[in-house]
């Protein structure tokens, strides 16, 4: 397939592929910025608990020496992996299900390393890390689990305290006062993470909604512009060259057929090019003068052209001036069909601010209100077409003739 030449970028609709990446993009964009922040916030600040607990651990009296060393080095070592995990987003649920799973039995375990150094007024190291096991929970656990955890880990902690300092009254105040205070603390701390992802589900499930609006809207767009498209092709050439042959008795009228003919099989040929309403590089006024010209001369070689180029008169867009020329072909077709090609006048006009063309005949007339629904001479291949480039296209018409004017001035 040979190459297409280099040239002006040519704005298209987004496909339906383009539109299905765009749409897998936005539905996890919000949550997972969410997740990326809440695993820096969790990351760096159970990094600095895990410290405090070293600390801790290596400054209190140690009962039994092995299973203090193994449980520290177990649950840090598990907590040290899960930092890294939050802090670099990789394996963030593997890790955060091991914490969660270590922690309670570690605390089960507990017993073993504390033996009789265990008092009241002295919180063991676990103590410091009972609430990132339920953080862990968090990341790794469906809601249900975490609030199970939340209470869990607490609960159990208790009870392993309550084992190991007996059942007192003042026991049993200062350990319900600390399991109740870790319930509450988990429990904030779930709440927190489930309205913050809730919050981001929301948001992309809204974003979501959009992009497929925008794409079902782009998409209906596109195929009203394909229908009025290939409707006006069919109409200005295909249509127009049917009704000419059909109705061609002289040598002239023949003629105009098979000029109208070529023309609709030319156009047919290039719809492709023609959907993409072709380069937008500016083109100077008096080639559009001259292209009007020898497109008039074809359709009605009696017709009268004129054309007055001021000084100073601006190149207009490529897209623009194609479609001024298109009307202004549509129209001069409908003099010669509807009009009988009665003293048709072409006028060209370019001047510093736009260009101007009029295309007038003294055929009967007709009322622009009462043409059909259906008949796109008028409404899509010459007002629609001329609108979609920031112009004004008029149709005037009465028993003495019609007149069209196609206007198109450079935005200030």
């Amino acid at each position: 397939m040979p190459a297409e030449p280099a040239g002006p970028a040519v704005t298209r609709p987004r496909g339906p592929a383009e539109f299905r990446e765009a749409l897998a993009q936005t539905q996890r964009f919000t949550q997972s910025r969410i997740d990326r922040i809440l695993g820096l916030v969790v990351g760096s600040g159970s990094a600095i608990i895990g410290v405090q607990s070293l600390v801790g651990a290596l400054s209190a009296p140690v009962g039994d020496p092995f299973w203090n060393t193994v449980l520290l080095v177990v649950v840090l070592g598990s907590l040290l992996m899960m930092c890294v995990a939050l802090l670099t987003s990789r394996g963030v649920r593997a890790f955060s299900g091991l914490v969660a799973g270590v922690f309670p039995v570690a605390i089960v375990l507990w017993p073993l390393a504390a033996g009789d150094t265990t008092t009241l007024d002295q919180q063991p190291w676990l103590w410091f890390l009972i609430n990132i096991g339920t953080v862990a929970a968090v990341f790794c656990f469906p809601l249900p689990l975490q609030i199970v955890w939340a209470f869990l880990l607490p609960v159990l902690y208790g009870v392993v305290r309550l084992v190991l300092l007996g059942l007192h009254r003042a026991t049993l105040v200062d350990v319900a006062l600390d399991t109740v205070f870790a319930i509450i603390l988990a429990s904030v701390l779930i709440v927190v993470g489930w309205i913050l992802r809730s919050l981001a589900a929301s948001i992309d499930a809204g974003r979501e909604s959009a992009v497929r609006s925008f794409a079902q809207a782009a998409s209906a767009e596109a195929v009203e512009k394909e229908r009025v498209a290939v409707a006006a092709l069919m109409h200005d050439s295909v249509l127009a060259a049917l009704i000419a042959a059909e109705r061609a008795e002289t040598d002239r009228e023949r003629a105009l057929a098979v000029s109208m003919a070529r023309d609709a099989l030319t156009r047919l040929a290039n719809v492709d090019q023609e959907a993409g309403e072709g380069p937008d590089t500016p083109i100077p006024a008096e080639v559009i003068a001259a292209d009007l010209a020898a497109t008039t001369k074809r359709l009605h070689p009696s017709a009268q052209y004129t054309s007055r180029i001021d000084p100073g008169a601006g190149a207009v867009p490529g897209r623009v001036a194609r479609a001024l020329q298109l009307a202004a072909a549509q129209a001069v077709t409908n003099a010669v069909e509807h009009a009988g090609g009665a003293d048709v006048r072409v006028s060209f006009r370019a001047g510093l601010r736009g260009v101007e063309i009029r295309v007038q005949d003294d055929g009967p007339g007709f009322e622009a209100d009462r043409v059909a629904e259906d008949r796109l001479g008028i409404r899509a291949s010459i007002v629609a077409r001329v609108a979609a480039v920031a112009g004004t296209a008029t149709v005037t018409s009465g028993p003495t003739g019609t007149t069209v004017a196609i206007v198109w001035e450079e935005a200030s």
